[in-house]
């Protein structure tokens, strides 16, 4: 019976919570250049369009940050 390696186990939670870090950094970066709150803009007026175009940015940014991070 094999042993189970916990280096490459720790590596993943590693650069997931660094994938993580990197990604709020960036949505706050993104809320501070804006002139709205963007959270305000989806929750309260419930504005589709903002809600897309975030999305659209927080799936794009984690697809950047996972292709950096996987080398």
């Amino acid at each position: 019976m094999e042993f189970i390696h916990t280096q490459p186990i720790i590596n993943s939670i590693i650069y997931s919570f660094l994938g993580i870090v990197i990604l709020l950094i960036g949505y706050f970066i993104v809320e501070k250049l804006t002139p709205e709150s963007t959270w305000k803009e989806v929750v309260e007026k419930n504005n589709v369009a903002v809600a897309i175009v975030l999305a659209a940015f927080i799936i794009g940014l984690s697809m950047i940050i996972s292709a950096a991070i996987h080398g």
